[in-house]
């Protein structure tokens, strides 16, 4: 018995919208970073990208579990001397909810060539219109 190994120009990519309207923040990304890795595939290869694209939609209606609305923060360095900054998820959420949600599913991905390959297939909104009616997206159940 011999194992097949996939190549790039055989794999055959899939759209899937996650709702992520009364979902945890850290659940939602975690099923978009595995759809986006190909994990959900028989044919999965770690050292492949054979992920599909994902359309994350109602990203302002996450909730966050717990203190973490005041506990967390996203921090930053912009690579000035002293300019370390600084932001509570409750205000990150109030202002920007799909940057909450992409730094999210960003962390959950390996830092090389196929993390940042898979974000190039991760779509965020903040509400329910989505741009990508054409593609056909099925909607994948948590």
């Amino acid at each position: 018995m011999s194992t097949t190994m996939p190549k790039v120009a055989e794999i055959n990519r899939k759209w899937y919208i996650i709702d992520a309207a009364g979902q945890p923040l850290g659940r939602t990304a975690a099923k978009a970073a595995a759809i986006l890795r190909g994990k959900h595939k028989v044919d999965f290869t770690p050292n492949v990208d054979c992920g599909d694209h994902v359309i994350i939609i109602n990203c302002a209606k996450a909730v966050l579990t717990g203190k973490k609305l005041d506990q967390k923060f996203e921090i930053w360095h912009t690579g000035w001397i002293g300019h370390l900054k600084k932001v509570s998820y409750r205000e990150l959420m109030e202002k920007n909810p799909e940057h909450a949600m992409f730094i999210a599913v960003e962390g959950m991905l390996p830092k090389n060539y196929i993390g940042r390959t898979s974000m190039k297939r991760l779509r965020v909104y903040a509400d329910a219109e989505h741009k990508n009616a054409a593609q056909k997206p099925e909607l994948w159940t948590l």
